[in-house]
Formats: C-alpha cells, sequence, structure tokens
C-alpha cells in the first residue's frame, strides 16, 4: 500500500467486504461513522479508537509569522487544529511492518 492513498471509497468496499451489507449500506455506515466522529470533533469531544489513537481539537494562540517570500510579519489568528496521537499498538504495528519491508529489501532477518 505504499504511496496509495486510502478513500471512503476503500473503506466502503471493505465493509462490504468483510461484513456483507450491501455496497450502498457500507457506504452509509462508513459516512455515518465519519459524521459522527467529525460531530464530536466540533462539540471539542475527543474521539478515542482502541489499538488506533486518538483525535482532539486545540486551541492554539495568536502569534507572528513571517512571509517566507517577502519576510512581512504576518499575525497568525488563534485556531483551533485537529490533532490525532497513534497508540502504541498502532506506532508498533507501522514499525514492525516498516522493520520487514527494510529485511526483505536487503536480504536480512529482522531484529529486535
Amino acid at each position: 500500500m505504499t504511496g496509495r492513498t486510502l478513500t471512503r471509497a476503500d473503506l466502503s468496499e471493505a465493509v462490504y467486504q468483510e461484513v456483507g451489507l450491501s455496497r450502498h449500506e457500507s457506504a452509509q455506515l462508513v459516512e455515518s461513522i465519519l459524521k459522527q466522529m467529525s460531530d464530536a470533533l466540533a462539540a471539542g469531544a475527543t474521539v478515542k479508537i482502541s489499538s488506533f489513537g486518538s483525535f482532539s481539537v486545540r486551541q492554539k494562540g495568536q502569534r507572528v509569522g513571517r512571509n517566507p517570500k517577502t519576510g512581512a510579519v504576518v499575525p497568525i489568528l488563534p485556531r483551533r487544529v485537529l490533532v490525532f496521537r497513534a497508540s502504541h499498538v498502532l506506532k508498533n504495528q507501522i514499525n514492525a511492518s516498516f522493520e520487514k519491508a527494510r529485511a526483505g529489501e536487503s536480504g536480512q532477518q529482522p531484529t529486535g
């Protein structure tokens, strides 16, 4: 899956394949889950998905920035930003697949 983007359509297709709902019902389910997550985050709640990670909204204060082209000082207004923090399970899975791929390239056994 290197260099490929996972889309809503891919998620819907995975639900269709795994659960056995119709394609239309699978798409509706994915949309419903994403809407629930979006609404919760917009309301300031944290969304935690076990063994995956957590999404939260953080308030950033006003600061001074610079236009990189002109060097002019530009105020950056306060805003809310979305933050994702991966779970240790997800981090370990990503690192294990990276190590496996790296070992395959060099012909060596993974360490650790």
